[in-house]
């Protein structure tokens, strides 16, 4: 017994130097990792920003610690929930006793006449935008009435048609290699490789997930970090929170509105995977510099992706079209992903969109397999396990119809609408208005440079005159997308434009509530984020009210 305790006093003795020191080793190994993430973070946001993010968060706290604790500010604030509720209750939910609603099934199936008749009802008692008068920013792409007959008579032919299953319906699946295999082409890259998908936020998405997987299987990086521009669309920001991947926003250079290089720079770090450059961005309509930001990418092994869903069918064709337009696609070296969508100025129909990688390789990485499944072997290329095989038959039939001569032109009418929107700003409004950065393609944006008028009252006046166009932040200002719809329009939008600057200056209302909510239009005017932040969940939540 004597001999047993003394055994293990001496491990006792032996073993707790070295249990002190791996502890130490632990807590060292912990205080390093957290420093080496924190100089990550500071070199790629800067101190001054970093500090603001920080005020930023202290600043949103305090204000949920004033509503909880003082009443008066709490009612404050849900005083202007339940207003902005009110306000989007009464602009998209029917009202009165005459709107007939289908709240459960009918006993019996309706007849073919009856359903579009009622269809008919509800667009005459609810109304819908005119959207063939051309004033409407972006929104809808009209390849016009005989492509539209074209696209009905596609899904007539595919409508039950699925690509998950290939053998069943073998024409879908040529269909969507050949969609791909044009889109490769046309971006410069025809030995590439692609997917469809079901539009531009999935094809962002897919871009992200394959550059996280391709980067851990490649370089063992478990917390991944992307670098995009603050005028990048919120789909990277909203793949990032989808995937776990940490986001560094870079700011703008004004005068070009190009991502900061130098920031660029200075933010990639080991756990890096990809950056993002615009052409062009949704903003403000500009191109970043594709050519710098893909050698940085090339420079560190990692992953360049360009946003083209915006430029679409668009930016293929500036430069045969007389345009001019600097190096954007798969001929710069360093760009290893392209995202298109075909639902905009390809005028396919809508939830059709296309993401183009370098090379076959790094699109393997995109593609979820279960090879263990109890229902057998399953394998999807995308998000979706089903997907319509009617749009991409619609897709298909559009870039046939269409054409090579056919996009050609429309790019044609397109652009020189917008230069002549921009050229005119310039020439016509000087010291009112000016036009944001030097935008290659459809969309133009300009802010007031007279600080007697407010950019978004011009806004809100001009909706009125029936314009659906859309305000954006940072700076404050409005842009339109033209589209073929609204290439007859630009003398009528100059004019408009002349009118709603002289009234916004000389009898301003002082409201201004042009909202900046992507696809909602005008609703509320400055809140605070977190405020602003439920009011848009309010406007989700009014979407699926009956």
């Amino acid at each position: 017994m004597a001999s047993k305790n003394l055994r293990q006093r001496v491990q006792d003795i032996s073993l707790g130097p070295v249990l002190e020191h791996f502890k130490t080793v632990v807590f060292v190994y912990f205080v390093l990792a957290r420093l080496i993430k924190v100089q990550r973070h500071l070199r790629a946001r800067g101190l001054r920003t970093t500090l603001m993010e920080y005020w930023t968060w202290m600043s949103k706290n305090f204000l949920l610690l004033a509503l909880k604790c003082l009443p008066d500010q709490r009612k404050k604030a849900e005083a202007e929930i339940a207003n902005a509720k009110f306000i989007l209750d009464n602009k998209f939910i029917p009202k009165g006793e005459a709107v007939t609603r289908h709240m459960s099934l009918p006993p019996k199936g309706q007849s073919s006449e009856w359903i579009a008749s009622e269809m008919e009802k509800m667009d005459t008692e609810i109304g819908h935008t005119e959207w063939k008068n051309g004033k409407i920013s972006g929104a809808v792409y009209h390849g016009g009435d005989d492509l539209t007959k074209i696209l009905i008579a596609a899904f007539d032919r595919y409508c039950v048609s699925n690509p998950l299953h290939p053998d069943v319906f073998p024409a879908v699946r040529k269909m969507e290699a050949e969609i791909v295999a044009m889109c490769l082409r046309m971006y410069n890259n025809p030995m590439g490789a692609g997917a469809t998908t079901s539009g531009g936020t999935e094809s962002i998405i897919m871009s992200v997930k394959t550059h996280r997987d391709w980067a851990r299987a490649t370089k063992g990086i478990t917390e991944p970090e992307i670098i995009v521009p603050d005028t990048a669309h919120a789909a990277f920001d909203k793949a990032a929170a989808y995937l776990k991947i940490k986001v560094h926003t870079m700011p703008i250079v004004r005068e070009t509105r190009q991502v900061d290089l130098k920031r660029v720079a200075r933010a990639i770090n080991p756990n890096t995977i990809m950056l993002v450059g615009s052409a062009v961005n949704f903003p403000d309509g500009c191109q970043d510099n594709i050519v710098a930001l893909a050698k940085l990418a090339r420079e560190h092994n990692i992953g360049m992706h360009v946003d083209c869903c915006l430029g679409s069918f668009i930016m293929p064709f500036l430069e045969p079209a007389g345009f001019p337009v600097e190096p954007f696609d798969f001929r710069v070296d360093g760009v290893t992903a392209i995202s298109c969508d075909t639902h905009k100025y390809g005028f396919a129909p809508k939830g059709s969109s296309v993401i183009m990688y370098r090379n076959a390789e790094l699109r393997k990485h995109q593609y979820y397999v279960h090879p263990t499944w109890t229902g057998g072997l399953y394998a999807s290329p995308s998000i979706a396990g089903s997907r319509p095989g009617s749009l991409i038959a619609g897709t298909w039939a559009a870039m046939q119809y269409m054409g090579y001569e056919g996009y050609l032109q429309s790019c044609r009418e397109i652009v020189g609408g917008a230069k002549t929107i921009a050229g005119r700003i310039k020439a016509e409004f000087q010291g009112k208005l000016y036009v944001l950065g030097n935008p290659p393609a459809s969309v133009v944006a300009f802010g007031s440079s007279d600080p007697k008028c407010s950019i978004h009252e011009v806004g809100d006046i001009m909706s009125k005159k029936g314009w659906h166009l859309n305000g954006i932040v940072r700076p404050d200002a409005i842009h339109i997308a033209l589209t073929r719809l609204t290439v007859p329009m630009v003398d009528t939008f100059i004019a408009d434009l002349h009118d709603a600057v002289h009234e916004a200056r000389d009898t301003p209302s002082g409201k201004g509530t042009m909202v900046q909510l992507y696809g909602l239009g005008k609703v509320a005017g400055a809140l605070a984020p977190s405020i602003s932040g439920q009011i848009a969940t309010e406007f989700l939540d009014t979407l699926y009210r009956a």
